[in-house]
């Protein structure tokens, strides 16, 4: 800007920033701005403005110093551009006054020499011959010192124009970076704009519509097809609402609806479905504890290591302690058990659908634990185990080993007396893609019923972690999950709806519809993946009169919802203990008996649990390098046998101790299986078997 008035603020040097809900700060020149606005969708709103106003600046104050002629720096005056024009025209004078005389110099002193040669040769007398060889060595000095200089001058030369060079190509850098940075506002400039014309345009229409529930069409799997493209782009959902509309019934109609169906647990009785009976009875027999020691604080620049992994394997990058919590991804696993007591319930139902119904319940638990953990869970070494034997209080006992390293994949055996069992193999797919961390959980998950032979399947939705580099960071939970019981065919649809500023929708809402194999539908399901869910049993359902665009959604007539899960609250000083859950803080309790491959026994995960940071991560490095040794080993041992290519794929085998490789009859896939033996070699206390691997 040329020239400003009174009370101007210029946004090319401005920062602006969130305070609350619906505060902005906004900074400039040493002064600060307190701005309110009267919702946090204003502020929003507002912060977008702000930001596409700078980007504009930004490019105009560019253009400004492009006009100026100046190529090398922009914000150089005329007085500064003329004094490095006469320092480089003195320079270049000087190069050729000290290679002129390097020329005179050589000319003169071969002209010298050659006279002094030719005088050598005369026949002159003794004394006049002692003076001539006197005047010679003389000569020869001149000659020795002028070549000295001739080589300083010359090793002088080279050095200037290496230098010379290398401030050229950090002065392009600098360039290039410069051009980046504001090629990068740019395009975020353009993406708040296009957001806007978005939203404005089709106020109550979503940004990526997805097929309704309610054309009966069946789900694509989430596991393979969870790798995003690289160049796309992402919105938040504009007010993106449910495919179908529930409207709830008076009591008194409810029993007139229902006064013919037989074979189904009377809804207003008190069933399994109710939440009261849901939460676990009865105090723990084993004391377990209560808290860890408070997480330290220590600074780390994060950019410094961030810049070197966009668009990278995150299991493959080497990561210092500081982004993770004191539990391992298996420990992570056996923390979506927490709310087992569901599935404990569930064994007790007598029609499948309303056991579908606490299935699901549990599936959208399995998240509760993660809206505040963004930390990262350690990656599980090659061969190492966690078991959780809880038979006496949790009425279960469940086992993961680590089976694969490249791309990391764990298997999962559960047992439960209650009557249930539970087993997966989850493949953790990881991308980071520079303003945001996609979790992609591969794998199906199979829960089996004894006494009735259900026999359920589903796979994770994909997780997303915000604000990587700038911001505040928050996880979301994302896309459609299909549950199915491979008996009954009986069918359940989850969404996961994604959060955004400019829905009015409640935040990390999920919503649900169970059918049966006929594809008549039965509950609605509804809540929140990090607090509760319910769900209402339909009495009646018919089409909505279609919308301006033509779609059409299902009105489901429904009985008051139930409350089937909610959330247990957090621990006291939950906020300097990893948000860990009550559970969680159990998991890394040291227990004995457990096989030496344990989580519980990893030194770098217990020396950060303790605060000891900087040792852990000396732990840490010693034992992935201890890692990386033991796969040479078996690289070399393969090689043997076999060609290089072979041997580098027999080297990524490894035969797991508890699990083997089966075919899925369900699926269709091959998955790892427990295969027995770990409890029964833990009561025996015999651990032979078992790698050394800490």
């Amino acid at each position: 800007m040329a020239h400003t008035c009174r009370g101007t603020i210029n946004l090319f040097t401005a920062h602006f920033d969130t305070e609350d809900s619906c505060g902005i700060v906004l900074t400039s020149r040493g002064r600060t701005y307190h701005l309110k606005t009267g919702s946090e969708v204003e502020r929003q709103q507002w912060i977008a403005a702000l930001e596409l106003a700078k980007a504009k600046a930004v490019r105009l104050m560019g253009s400004q110093s492009d006009d100026s002629g100046d190529d090398e720096d922009g914000t150089a005056s005329p007085a500064d551009k003329s004094e490095l024009h006469d320092t480089i025209k003195k320079l270049s004078l000087k190069l050729d006054d000290l290679s002129t005389c390097n020329e005179l110099v050589a000319k003169h002193g071969v002209a010298l020499q050659r006279s002094l040669s030719e005088l050598d040769g005369l026949r002159i007398p003794c004394e006049s011959g002692e003076k001539l060889k006197a005047v010679n060595e003389r000569a020869t000095l001149f000659r020795i010192t002028s070549n000295a200089m001739i080589n300083a001058c010359r090793d002088f030369l080279e050095l200037a124009e290496t230098h010379s060079r290398k401030w050229q190509r950090a002065l392009q850098y600098e360039q290039e970076q410069r051009v980046h940075l504001e090629e990068t506002i740019e395009q975020l400039a353009k993406q708040h704009n296009s957001l806007e014309r978005a939203f404005r345009s089709a106020p109550g229409r979503a940004a990526n519509p997805t097929k309704s529930f309610s054309e009966g069409s069946l789900l694509t799997t989430k596991g393979e097809d969870s790798e995003e493209d690289e160049d796309t782009e992402y919105f938040d959902a504009m007010e993106d609402s449910t495919s179908f509309i529930t409207v709830i019934t008076e009591p008194k109609e409810d029993r007139k609806a229902e006064s013919g169906t037989t074979g189904s647990v009377e809804w207003t009785s008190d069933n399994v479905l109710d939440s009261t009976s849901l939460v676990p009875q009865g105090p723990p027999k084993v004391k377990r504890r209560v808290r860890i020691p408070d997480k330290p604080s220590y600074s780390l620049n994060l950019w410094s290591i961030m810049k070197n992994c966009i668009g990278r394997e995150l299991s493959k990058i080497p990561m210092p302690v500081n982004f993770n919590e004191p539990l391992s991804m298996l420990q992570r696993l056996t923390e979506d058990l927490e709310y087992h007591h569901l599935l404990d319930k569930a064994v007790h139902c007598t029609s499948s659908v309303e056991q579908m119904c606490l299935v699901a319940a549990f599936s959208v638990s399995s998240y509760s634990t993660t809206v505040h953990r963004i930390a990262k869970p350690f990656n599980p070494m090659l061969g190492e185990t966690f078991e959780l034997d809880r038979l006496d209080d949790m009425g279960l006992r469940s086992l993961c080993e680590q089976v694969s390293h490249h791309p990391p994949s764990a298997a999962h055996y559960v047992f439960s007396k209650h009557g249930w069992s539970l087993w997966q193999e989850i493949t953790i797919s990881s991308k980071f893609r520079g303003k945001y961390l996609s979790i992609m959980p591969l794998g199906a998950i199979h829960l089996e019923f004894q006494a009735s032979g259900n026999h359920y399947v589903w796979r994770k939705s994909t997780s997303t972690v915000h604000n990587i580099i700038v911001g505040k960071l928050w996880i979301d939970q994302t896309g459609d999950v299909e549950i199915v019981n491979h008996k009954t065919k009986d069918r359940c649809q989850l969404k996961f709806l994604p959060y955004s500023y400019f829905s009015k929708e409640v935040a990390r809402k999920v919503t649900g519809v169970v059918s049966d194999s006929q594809g008549k539908a039965h509950y609605v399901l509804s809540g929140s993946w990090d607090e509760q869910m319910e769900c209402a049993k339909i009495v009646q359902s018919s089409p909505s009169s279609p919308s301006l665009d033509g779609k059409q959604k299902t009105v489901y007539q429904t009985l008051p919802a139930k409350l089937m899960w909610k959330k247990y609250p957090l621990p006291d000083n939950a906020e300097n203990m990893y948000y860990f859950s009550e559970l969680a803080l159990t998991l890394n309790e040291h227990e004995e008996g457990v096989a030496p491959t344990d989580s519980r026994l990893r030194p770098d995960q217990r020396l950060m649990e303790k605060g000891h940071w900087d040792e852990a991560n000396t732990e840490k490095q010693r034992l992935e390098e201890k890692q990386r040794v033991n796969r040479r080993r078996r690289l070399e041992t393969c090689s043997r046998g076999c060609g290089a290519e072979e041997a580098e794929k027999e080297a990524e085998v490894y035969v797991p101790l508890w699990f083997e490789k089966r075919l899925d009859p369900v699926t269709g896939e091959t998955a790892c299986v427990y295969k027995g033996g770990y409890w029964e070699a833990k009561e025996k206390q015999d651990w032979h078997m078992c790698p050394n691997i800490f």
